[in-house]
């Protein structure tokens, strides 16, 4: 899994996420950059006056559009010079407190960014300005407006450390000692809490996820929706949010009574034989229910043969789920996922609340009967169908029960934000709940139900599709997997793209080398524990940042490296808006990649000792970094292997 090639933009940008800011395509793959070396960032005004103030806050407006496009892309930002708004963690989140310093009052209607494709051009990035189809610029105008800027630029106690102009209406900047020491010195503040956001504001929000059926053991895809949701939780806490984690447990309706009816047959073929008992054709026939007889069998013999078929089921159904929730519980605990509550279906019947919520909808006359069932009238809502509410014998269904649910999540517990974390077979669901979901008799008028739809997943052995387990020769569970290639392997892969299809690779999921993406990133971690050890056998402790002179790290390695380092608040900020964790992977795969690069050029043991105690810093800050990053999606930093 290569990691992204942020470039030296990364120091400067942070992505749009304001009213008025739109982004296009880039139609031109050479986009012009900045003709200089060395050159942090470069500006490109059109023409607007320059006024008298100073200060940089125009460059803290600029946002990036990172989509994965090999052509780059560009974001328009039409906002003035007075207000900065996000533009606080730009240059270096956390590091607000004094980013300012003086300001430059300039009139930047439209401004735009440009990145290199392939991120190739350290520091040669380009603010270009967006200039409408027939529009005619005089360079000479934008060669003055610079010259007027510079002029009225003062960059004492500022981040930057000189500014330039280069070619008509180019500016370039560079970053000073300061911003690359205040970032050393913020992580050291900050602790493991480097990296946290307050995006959220301390909103209330569940994010219920996994919800496997209990009936059975858990499947890969419910592997794969509990990873996407514990990082997207964790997530969402490092962007300031109040996260509740949740497990749906489906102990009521058809298939409960299917489950018991499937243990039964199970349960009488023990005693009486495969041939003398029929199995429900409709039943779970998987090797789960076979041991769950055998157990009720080898506890209390042939204790409910004589039982009407009725009370033996639910007999069964007493000891079976509660056997396949713990079990459930055990794995998902060795999966590192710890759910703050386990909620029961059965309480939203025993309570009352789904009949109660289904005449909310009756009296407010969203409801019609057709053939003794009631339907909801959900085109009314703004869907492609209607729903059965209630079917002829009486029983509420699925879709009345999950309208009851979230009901009972915003309204009686009072989430101001729900996060569903569902397969693509339900993306057509999703669609058809949340207009269900947005009838004013339900009362949840200013909340938020949201839905992550993640993909497939196919796991690969080779070029073979695997569906079994080698172990078991069965189907394959999360158990199994487990097993196989270890939790580490397992979060790090499952944590891709939601909306991408994934394949999953066991054999480089077990690779012990560069290929395998989390083996790369925990191996940086190890190597820098060694590290560290040595240099502590001989003396040399890791000093404070405030104790190192970060104008001795002067090569571009040192400089990437720590440009990564200051973008992870920016990446927490991303995962949390766009509900995309996998960000975090990918980020903590450049910071490892950043870092080998650093290690393979940059002497430390036999450095000058002030420049070994600049690097140890470096070097100590990274580990520290990474660690924060993979416990963000459940992954161990080892420090050995």
């Amino acid at each position: 899994m290569p990691g992204n090639e942020h470039g030296a933009d990364a120091f400067v940008c942070q992505h749009f996420d304001q009213d008025g800011v739109r982004h296009a395509a880039v139609d031109d793959k050479d986009a012009v950059h900045a003709p200089a070396d060395g050159v942090d960032a470069a500006g490109h005004f059109r023409q607007h006056a320059a006024v008298d103030d100073a200060g940089l806050d125009e460059l803290q407006r600029v946002r990036r559009v990172d989509d994965g496009d090999e052509r780059g892309g560009v974001v328009l930002v039409a906002q003035d010079a007075a207000d900065v708004g996000h533009g606080d963690e730009a240059l270096g989140p956390q590091l607000a407190r004094d980013a300012r310093g003086r300001r430059v009052g300039v009139d930047v209607v439209d401004v735009a960014l440009r990145v290199a494709p392939d991120g190739g051009h350290d520091g040669d990035v380009a603010l270009v300005d967006h200039i409408e189809d027939g529009t005619h610029v005089d360079l000479r105008d934008l060669a003055h407006v610079a010259e007027a800027l510079i002029a009225h630029m003062e960059l004492d106690g500022t981040w930057f450390a000189s500014v330039e102009a280069a070619g008509p209406g180019f500016l370039n900047f560079r970053l000073s000692d300061k911003w690359y020491q205040d970032v050393l010195t913020a992580v050291d503040e900050a602790g493991a809490d480097y990296g946290r956001v307050d995006d959220g504001h301390g909103e209330k929000v569940m994010v219920e996820f996994v919800s496997a059926n209990p009936t059975g053991p858990m499947t890969i895809g419910n592997a794969r929706g509990g990873v996407l949701g514990d990082a997207l939780a964790s997530v969402l806490d490092r962007a300031g949010y109040n996260v509740w984690r949740e497990f749906y447990v489906n102990d009521a309706g058809n298939q409960v009574d299917l489950f018991g009816k499937s243990i039964e047959a199970r349960y009488l073929q023990l005693i009486q034989g495969e041939d003398a008992v029929e199995f429900p054709d409709n039943g779970y026939h998987g090797d789960d229910i076979r041991e769950l007889a055998k157990l009720i069998y080898e506890r209390d013999g042939d204790k409910y043969l004589t039982m009407p078929s009725a009370e033996r089921c639910a007999a069964f159904v007493a000891f079976g789920l509660p056997y396949n929730i713990a079990r459930m519980q055990r794995d998902l605990e060795r999966y590192r996922i710890h759910f703050d509550q386990w909620f029961l279906e059965s309480s939203l019947h025993s309570s009352g609340y789904v009949a109660q919520t289904v005449q909310l909808l009756v009296d407010a006359g969203l409801t019609y009967e057709k053939d003794g069932a009631l339907w909801l009238r959900n085109t009314d809502l703004g869907a492609d169908k209607d729903e059965v509410l209630r079917r002829s014998n009486g029983f509420y269904t699925y879709y009345a029960v999950d309208i009851a649910y979230h009901r009972n999540k915003f309204i009686e517990r009072g989430f101001d934000r729900v996060i569903d974390v569902w397969g693509a077979d339900h993306h057509g669901h999703a669609i058809r709940f949340a207009a269900t979901m947005r009838a004013p008799a339900l009362g949840l008028e200013g909340r938020k139900l949201d839905f992550l739809i993640m993909q497939m997943v196919r796991l690969m052995r080779g070029d073979e599709i695997v569906k079994v387990s080698k172990r078991t020769g069965k189907a394959l569970s999360l158990a199994d997997l487990m097993d196989e290639i270890g939790v580490d392997a397992c979060r790090f892969f499952f944590n891709a793209k939601p909306d991408s299809h994934l394949e999953f690779d066991l054999d480089l999921a077990i690779r012990q080398d560069s290929e395998n993406p989390v083996y790369y990133v925990q191996y940086a971690h190890a190597r820098i524990c060694t590290l560290l050890a040595a240099m502590a056998e001989v003396g040399c402790a890791v000093p404070a940042a405030a104790d190192v002179d970060v104008a001795l790290l002067t090569t571009p390695q040192e400089h990437e490296l720590i440009k990564q380092i200051a973008m992870l608040p920016e990446e927490i900020h991303l995962a949390a808006r766009d509900y995309d964790p996998s960000r975090i992977n990918r980020y903590v795969t450049e910071l490892a990649a950043r870092f080998h690069r650093f290690y393979n050029v940059c002497r430390i043991k036999d450095a000058e000792p002030a420049v070994r105690d600049a690097r140890l810093k470096l070097a100590d800050t990274t580990r520290r970094v990474l660690e924060i990053g993979l416990d963000i999606i459940g992954v161990t930093a080892p420090e050995k292997m």
